[in-house]
This record gives C-alpha cells, structure tokens and sequence, in this order.
C-alpha cells in the first residue's frame, strides 16, 4: 500500500553503504521504523532530508506484516537548522525527541501526542522563543495526554479545592506529590509516605498557568529562569516514575559537533 503521512524524524541510523534507517512519530501510524535507500548519496534527492527533529511529508511502501517500512519521497516541512542552528535549541530538541522515542510503542496511533509534538517543535524552531519555558509546557501536556495528569486544582490527598484553601490559610507553600500526582496541602500530606517536593506556591500557580496555556509563544507566561528550571526538574521526574523513562545525560559539546557538521 502507497501511503502518505506527516512525520517527525526521531533517531537515524545509517545502514549499509548509502542508506539510513530511522524512527519516526507518525500522524497515521504512530512511531514507526522505515528505510530510505541511498539517501545518504549527496546526489539523492531526499539528501538531508531524514535528520533528527525535522518534520516532513512522507511516501510510504507500508505493509503490515514488515517491520521496517519502504520510504518512496518526502517533503521538508520543519527543521531546526532554519532560521539558524541554535546550541540550546537542539538541547531541548533531543530532549523532547528522545521522550518520546523511549515512552511510546510501536504502531499505536495518537493523534493528540502527535499534534503536541508537531506543535511544540513549530514554536521551537522559531525566534525569540522561551525555550525552556516552552519545554516545560511540553513536559506537562505530554504526561497528561499519556493518562498520569497531575491534579493541580484540588488536593491530590483530600480533593480540597486548593485556591480557596491557600487564601483562608494563608499558605506559602505546597507539596507536590509524586504518587498519585499533583498538588496537596500540607496538613493532608503528614501521613502519606510517597515522594513529595515542598515548593512555593507561585510555582503552584505557574504550573496551573502552564496547564491553562493553549501553546506558549516567546515569553507569553512571566516566570524567572529558576522557576521555570525547577519546573522541568520536578516534571522529568514525575515522567521517569510514570513512564518509567530515564533522560541519558546530553554532553552539549556533542550537539556544538553535530550543528557544525
């Protein structure tokens, strides 16, 4: 069957004398492995096309019984080369590819991670963007898509409505728990023994600033830089213990190789 879909490029592998096979998130299909024959021929014309975080069209040869599917042509939609290769934009980049590389099955179609992560990717890849804001937002809609939103307007312990709460209280701090995920007050966490962080509750309020925003753009939400990092910090980890998910450690000289390639 000749098929065409949109995909995100995931990991390449080269393969043989002139071809690559790579892992790619698909709009039809879900994550798939395919084939591009000769593609690493300079002259071919799909050259530097199948690159890591590019989004492109794809022309299948798909069968169902083969593991790895035939690429016949392709179209460049997105690549994080353009406007300019940018250090910390690739950090991100590997970041967010690599989660779902490690956190999703073969041949299971999802459409709303799929438009997450063509979303997210369409903001990353312009100017003046927030990036780690940005990844942060990503960290948050990607659990919840997967089934493990955290609650974060009432007490993940007590189901208290948590604003109210905070005001009548007075309070200046709240946990967030890991297991079952989200915010709690205080007194309702005395008893319980899973994992759980004491933050502030502006970091409370950023985080259900972050679950309202459609798709940040530039610096949309106002946060210091440290917030938005203990954030992340907090949401890697809520991914490792649901998903069962490790980031390996990036060395960013690595990445200054690959964008000087």
């Amino acid at each position: 069957m000749i098929t065409k879909t949109r995909a995100v490029i995931l990991r390449e592998t080269k393969y043989s004398d002139q071809s690559k096979i790579c892992s790619v998130y698909t709009r039809e299909f879900g994550k798939i492995s395919v084939i591009i024959k000769g593609v690493r021929n300079p002259k071919n014309k799909l050259s530097g096309l199948f690159s890591a975080g590019n989004v492109i069209d794809l022309i299948l040869y798909k069968k169902s019984n083969r593991d790895i599917q035939i690429v016949t042509d392709g179209n460049l939609i997105l690549s994080p080369m353009v406007p300019a290769p940018d250090i910390d934009r690739f950090a991100i980049l590997y970041r967010i590819i690599d989660l779902v590389r490690h956190t999703t099955e073969r041949d299971e179609k999802n459409l709303s991670l799929f438009t997450l992560l063509t979303g997210t990717l369409e903001q990353l890849y312009r100017n003046g963007i927030n990036f780690q804001q940005l990844y942060t937002w990503f960290l948050l809609r990607f659990i919840s898509i997967l089934g493990f939103q955290p609650s974060l307007r009432f007490c993940v312990l007590s189901g208290t409505e948590l604003l109210p709460a905070v005001k009548t209280m007075k309070l200046k701090e709240l946990y967030f728990v890991m297991n079952p995920g989200g915010l709690s007050l205080p007194g309702a966490s005395e008893e319980c023994s899973a994992k759980k962080y004491l933050i502030p509750v502006r970091l409370a309020t950023l985080l259900n600033a972050l679950a309202s925003t459609r798709l940040p753009s530039g610096d949309s939400l106002k946060a210091e830089p440290g917030d938005i990092e203990t954030l992340w910090h907090l949401l890697q980890e809520y991914c490792s213990l649901h998903l069962g998910y490790t980031r390996p450690s990036k060395n960013l000289s690595i990445v200054s190789q690959i964008l000087l390639k």
